[in-house]
């Protein structure tokens, strides 16, 4: 998951400060350009309710190993059209695993987390409840199951739709941008917050439950373990903090919350989603769900400025992989997994809407924006409540009929030149 350094973005620097570029203007974006995925059928999904349409698409792409070239692509993602049957709701999820058993961790949490969802009957009348407790139970089934998740698990950033309305619940750093047009802009506003020991009411609160923080040189003795700030996440990245057990060189956890990973719920990685609303409007004109693959080079708006440039969100989702993909063997000689979803929001009017803001975001859960672009509001549940209710009533759990949800195996991504994706 992401580069064992941590995060680097600041090597690929954004194209401007101030607002999205025109990448049709440039050679490798060009938005009449046609790339692989295009052989595909453009996936729909309506919105009935409010009257518009939601056009999507999805790529995952295996990671470039050269020390182990049959490494799995531990990445999973889950795309579910009309929960419960409702024709308004839908939900887009990545999965990002990690450690020896991380696909086996992604690929469960990819089943269970939407269908436990989708099996709640207070789903649609308290979605971000019903949201932390599908993670929660998700969570404990996957430390009951086959799938060995002591050192192993996954992060899970997910969008569910319903009606004009976007809830995103996030454990870990993939990360879900939302394009917002505002003039002859086009702004990325990011929906979700990578949760990592760079954010200090994550750090604090990990420390608290007896976490070392220290970054690989610390921990080898090469810097001072008693200074602990790190800077940023863009501009520090190269050896970022991560979580240790007390006098032991485990796990070494960069993320501060996951699915599985049990050893690591003894310091405070938890379950626990970050979970924000947005109510749409017609200035929202497409949204991106992504594992950190995607972010280790590329900005949030150079992501947003990069599918802006294309009409098809196919195209879109070929050509971010692949710069992405370019990137990391320019900086690395290895890429991460990278998956994305790219869903594009068509015909939404301020008909039968509330007035929103453009860029309001309203916290649910424990949320906060990175950016600073979103007010903060914390949730007078703590965890342990929500750990409490949720394992008293795992007994009670309602099962449902599987769906598929992976539309299709890994789809290998334009390369550059003289290397050979896996």
């Amino acid at each position: 998951m992401g580069c064992v350094n941590g995060k680097c973005c600041n090597r690929y620097s954004t194209p401007s400060e101030g607002g999205s570029r025109d990448y049709r203007e440039l050679g490798p974006y060009r938005a009449q350009r046609k790339h692989i995925l295009t052989q595909r059928p453009l996936e729909v999904a309506t919105v009935p309710s409010h009257n518009f349409t939601l056009e999507y698409s999805v790529l995952t792409q295996r990671g470039y190993y050269p020390d182990s070239p049959e490494k799995e692509n531990q990445d999973s993602f889950c795309i579910r059209t009309q929960i419960q049957g409702n024709h308004s709701v839908h939900f887009f999820g990545v999965y990002d695993g990690h450690g020896q058993f991380g696909g086996q961790c992604a690929n469960f949490v990819k089943d269970r987390l939407v269908e436990t969802l989708s099996s709640d009957p207070a789903l649609l009348e308290d979605p971000v409840k019903a949201y932390t407790s599908a993670f929660l139970t998700t969570n404990y089934e996957l430390h009951n199951s086959d799938v060995d998740d002591s050192m192993s698990g996954t992060t899970a950033i997910t969008v569910l739709v319903i009606g004009d309305t976007l809830y995103v619940a996030n454990v870990g750093d993939s990360r879900a941008v939302l394009a917002v047009k505002d003039g002859n802009r086009i702004i990325a506003e990011d929906l979700s917050s990578d949760q990592t020991p760079f954010r200090r009411d994550e750090y604090e609160r990990v420390k608290l439950s007896g976490a070392r923080v220290l970054s690989v040189d610390q921990v080898e003795g090469l810097k001072d373990p008693n200074i602990q700030t790190w800077g940023d996440e863009e501009s520090q990245g190269g050896d970022p903090p991560r979580l240790w057990v007390q006098n032991g060189m485990y796990p070494g956890t960069a993320f501060t919350r996951s699915v599985g990973d049990n050893l690591a719920e003894t310091i405070g990685v938890i379950a626990v989603p970050e979970v924000s609303t947005v109510q749409l409007t017609p200035n929202h004109l497409f949204f991106v769900v992504a594992s950190d693959g995607i972010f280790e080079f590329l900005s949030s708006q150079t992501v947003v400025d990069m599918a802006a440039s294309y009409s098809d969100p196919r195209d879109a989702c070929a050509a971010i992989a692949g710069e992405s993909y370019k990137l990391w063997l320019e900086h690395e000689n290895r890429t991460d997994d990278i998956t994305i979803i790219i869903v594009q929001i068509k015909g939404l009017s301020n008909l039968g809407s509330s007035q929103v803001g453009s860029g309001d975001i309203n916290a649910s859960m424990l949320t906060r924006s990175k950016r600073g672009n979103g007010t903060s509001e914390t949730s007078t549940t703590t965890v342990s409540e929500v750990s409490r209710s949720v394992r008293s009533g795992i007994s009670d759990l309602q099962t449902c009929q599987h769906a598929v949800s992976m539309r299709s195996p890994a789809i290998v991504a334009p390369s550059p030149t003289g290397q050979r994706p896996i």
